[in-house]
């Protein structure tokens, strides 16, 4: 059984958001960069994409606990150009020091789970494995000067941090202070479906 709905974890908003996403890149990428994917989740993102851009060469990642259900799907429906994932825990400060330089760091859908230190330790850890002129691309909701894009938003953000009162839909501007700090400049700023957004910030 190869069909999406046979991932292990399926996730319907990885299937929605998945072709808006890659007529993004389509549109930001020459096609062949080396990828480093944080927060592969069922490597739903990571098939899609690769199937379409077969030049492309993605590692995936994901945390301890996660991996082998990531593992799982990427050998039943992985392609050639998709790396064995590896382990990325952001708890961990030196999480890049053992991954190869890339052209592009992909992560959809983290930042409003993970807490503020991991925030920060992706941007230093981004800042440290990306390539001279690499990219950083983040989808997610995001707010703007206090404010939340739609009133679903705001709605998502109360459930979240009942949840977890580490995580919830972070600031656009804090978290582009993170990216100047590490030497990232913001490239474009996309609005996506379903009040999300599509980040770009390019290593200068």
């Amino acid at each position: 059984m190869t069909g999406e709905n046979y991932f292990l974890g399926f996730s319907p908003a990885s299937a929605r958001n998945r072709t808006p996403i890659l007529e993004a890149l389509v549109s930001l990428l020459k096609g062949d960069e080396a990828v480093l994917e944080i927060g592969s989740g069922s490597g739903q993102h990571a098939v899609h994409f690769c199937q379409a851009l077969p030049s492309l060469r993605w590692l995936p990642s994901e945390v301890a606990q996660q991996l082998p259900l990531l593992q799982a799907n990427l050998e039943a429906h992985g392609c050639d150009n998709i790396h064995p994932p590896v382990l990325v825990d952001l708890q961990h400060p030196h999480w890049s020091s053992v991954l190869p330089p890339v052209e592009l760091v992909y992560s959809a859908n983290t930042l409003h789970i993970i807490s503020w230190t991991e925030v920060t330790s992706l941007f230093n850890g981004v800042g440290a494995v990306l390539e001279p002129a690499g990219r950083l691309i983040l989808y997610g909701p995001f707010r703007y000067n206090n404010c939340f894009t739609s009133e679903g938003n705001a709605e998502f953000d109360c459930w979240l941090k009942e949840r977890n009162p580490d995580s919830g839909i972070r600031d656009f501007e804090q978290i582009d202070s993170l990216a100047r700090g590490v030497g990232l400049i913001l490239e474009t700023d996309i609005s996506m479906p379903a009040n999300n957004q599509l980040l770009v910030w390019k290593k200068t």
